[in-house]
């Protein structure tokens, strides 16, 4: 009341511009400041007054990002750092989920935190809706279970879909993931200003220093006003005849007043106080009351002058009291804040490297699923179904990796696309799969063509590229080093011509070449020179009318080349019966072909201790060894390593590791396991 003056900033006993945050709209700027956990805050102030050179990668060691009261998660730290480094920056905010397995081999989806400013009726409504309009498919129904223990969000999921899938739609279509822009616009000294962590720090020290000098002097002046009245009192109390005396004689207060100045040196204050003061501050008591008092003031006097003329104690006291606030009001941090962005390369020891198979159909379905799902049966067993397919597709492509290297897609229209083994998505064994045009930007018409996994001591070698028209290509691996989302060019095609397969070589192999008929050429990879990606190619096979390459492999000497026909026949042929030759013939016989054969499907080369995993356009899939498939010659048949039915022919196969069980299951123990 009555004031003239208003304060500029109110003296916070914490930094609440950090820990409340603030967000606000003026003229021409805006500001948005995310909250903070208390303690942590606290902690940083601490460290930033114990070590005023600490950078902000120190800070961020006790305040390592925001804290939201919703809780729920940020994905990564880059963006926080470089809000806190410049004042402006972006975070990905994710709800926290969880998987429930449910009985019957179902899953549900459940929120139990929302992004912060997330509401959460709005984000039931929104997958409700896009459940109905199929944007996402799975989701059989959406309910919120949320009660005064808390806040639950389910989402239940199909039998037959991956709640993995679903969920990461989840995050990409609706406001569970979400972004949170920095912008630390505070006014400093009266100015607008874009403040960085250690900036918005320093100011709150600062501010905080002169609120404790200003209380301090404050405390020091009003102490020393009191010294000065009880010094007055005391004189009075020393010289009580004589001050009744002339108060008995005196005809006014106001001559009273001036004779006990002019007598024994009083201020007009203290000679006020002691014709204020009663007579039962005459007893002994008061008497030693009132020194006491005046002796504890003296000594407050003193100690709030050394505080004054020792900054080290005014910041000891400011770190007091911020200590006492913390240990008080200070919680646990509600927001977790996971390391690296997600799913990108700084999150990759987070996730545990694991050999995996990559099933690619012929209509482009794509899934991740464990080495193990699949055990060795004998040559000849019907095999187990390996993918629910359609009845025209098929899985085309199956590569053996680990969750941690980086998978290269070609096209068949020459294009390379690139992502690491954990970045597909994990199915189970039957499961479809999911589109892969939702993983990579391929363009119409556009189609797989080949998958090769590199791991990172690939880096000084070659992709060796075979077109369906023979033509080969062989590039360093280091111009496929920087790929883009939408892909980048392998190599320049002819008209006509597509993409057939991609081998990852030294640049001293040699190359083996197959083609539809049965036919097959072997030369060194050393006489194909090293071109560049805007390369098309130079002939590696000259090709029979009607006959096109169905595959090439790596071979050496002391291993074996692997062929196997449409229908199901397959054999092994030491790598000598292949002689090496010049590029560009027309090559010899692998296979007698005939109507029992079929066409050849594919050939490999192996080393004889590997597990083959043969697969057929109606989805089955069958893992067996290579050791049980017979040796024999180059123009032989071979044994029969996979029995079809009468319209079912097998289209693709790949070399995985052994297991590492002697043990093999026969037919009848797969039938049993696979119906129990």
């Amino acid at each position: 009341m009555n004031q003239y003056r208003e304060p500029e900033v109110l003296p916070a006993r914490f930094p609440n511009l950090l820990v409340n945050g603030t967000t606000g709209i003026a003229v021409g700027m805006a500001t948005n400041i995310p909250p903070h956990n208390l303690g942590e805050t606290i902690d940083a102030v601490d460290l930033l007054m114990e070590n005023p050179e600490a950078t902000t990668r120190d800070l961020m060691e006790v305040l390592p990002g925001p804290d939201f009261p919703t809780g729920a998660m940020v994905m990564g730290k880059s963006g926080i750092r470089r809000a806190y480094e410049t004042g402006k920056g972006s975070i990905t905010l994710r709800a926290k989920t969880e998987i429930e397995e449910l009985p019957g081999g179902k899953e549900r989806i459940v929120v139990t935190e929302f992004p912060y400013m997330v509401n959460k009726s709005k984000v039931h409504e929104h997958i409700v809706r896009l459940a109905q309009e199929k944007r996402i498919e799975g989701i059989t129904a959406c309910r919120d279970e949320s009660s005064r223990e808390g806040v639950r969000l389910v989402v239940e999921v199909r039998r037959d879909a991956s709640a993995h899938v679903i969920l990461n739609n989840l995050f990409k279509l609706t406001q569970l993931q979400t972004s949170f822009g920095f912008n630390m616009l505070a006014i400093e000294k009266g100015t607008p200003k874009i403040l960085s962590l250690k900036q918005i720090l320093t100011d709150y020290i600062e501010h905080q220093i002169e609120v404790v000098e200003r209380r301090t002097r404050f405390d020091k002046a009003r102490a020393e006003a009191r010294a000065h009245i009880l010094e007055g009192l005391r004189i009075a109390l020393d010289n009580i005849d004589r001050m009744i005396t002339i108060i008995r004689e005196s005809a006014t207060d106001a001559i009273a007043q001036k004779a006990m100045m002019d007598e024994f040196q009083l201020s007009d204050k203290q000679s006020q106080a002691i014709l204020d003061m009663r007579l039962r501050r005459l007893t002994g008591l008061e008497r030693d009351k009132i020194e006491n008092e005046y002796q504890e003031l003296i000594a407050l006097i003193a100690d709030l002058a050394d505080i004054l003329a020792k900054p080290e104690r005014v910041k000891a006291i400011i770190r007091e009291e911020l200590g006492e606030i913390r240990r008080k009001f200070a919680d646990k941090r509600r927001t977790e804040l996971l390391v690296g962005e997600v799913l990108n390369l700084e999150d990759e020891d987070l996730i545990e490297e694991e050999d995996v198979l990559i099933t690619l159909s012929n209509k482009g379905y794509i899934k991740r699923l464990s080495n193990d799902e699949f055990r060795a049966q004998k040559r000849g067993g019907r095999g187990v179904q390996g993918m629910n397919m359609s009845d025209d597709d098929f899985v085309q492509h199956l590569v053996s990796t680990s969750t941690h290297d980086h998978l290269l897609f070609f096209t068949n229209l020459g294009r390379v696309y690139r992502m690491k083994g954990y970045e597909i998505p994990e199915y189970g064994r039957a499961a479809k799969g999911l589109p892969i045009v939702n993983l990579l930007k391929l363009d119409e018409g556009e189609k797989i063509q080949t998958v090769i996994n590199v791991v990172k001591s690939d880096e000084e070698r070659y992709l060796f590229f075979t077109t369906r028209k023979g033509l080969v290509k062989r590039t360093n691996t280091q111009q496929f080093a920087n790929i883009r989302t939408n892909g980048l060019k392998a190599l320049n095609l002819r008209e006509g011509d597509e993409l057939i397969n991609v081998l990852l070589t030294s640049g001293k192999e040699n190359i083996i070449i197959g083609t539809h008929n049965g036919f097959s050429v072997r030369f060194e990879e050393a006489v194909v020179r090293d071109m560049g990606r805007s390369a098309t190619g130079v002939k590696g096979v000259s090709l029979r009318e009607g006959d096109f390459v169905v595959g090439t492999a790596i071979v050496h000497d002391e291993q074996e080349v692997l062929v196997i026909s449409e229908k199901g026949l397959g054999k092994r042929t030491i790598a000598s019966e292949y002689p090496v030759k010049g590029r560009g013939g027309k090559g010899i016989k692998v296979m007698n072909i005939t109507d029992r054969t079929g066409k050849l499907a594919g050939l490999t080369a192996i080393n004889g201790d590997e597990d083959i995993m043969v697969i057929t356009d109606t989805g089955v899939v069958i893992r067996t060894s290579v050791d049980n498939i017979s040796q024999t010659g180059r123009a032989a048949q071979g044994v029969k390593i996979m029995r079809l039915d009468d319209d079912a022919q097998i289209v693709t196969f790949a070399l995985v590791e052994p297991e590492q069980e002697d043990e093999e299951l026969s037919e009848t123990e797969i039938t049993s396991n696979t119906e129990e």
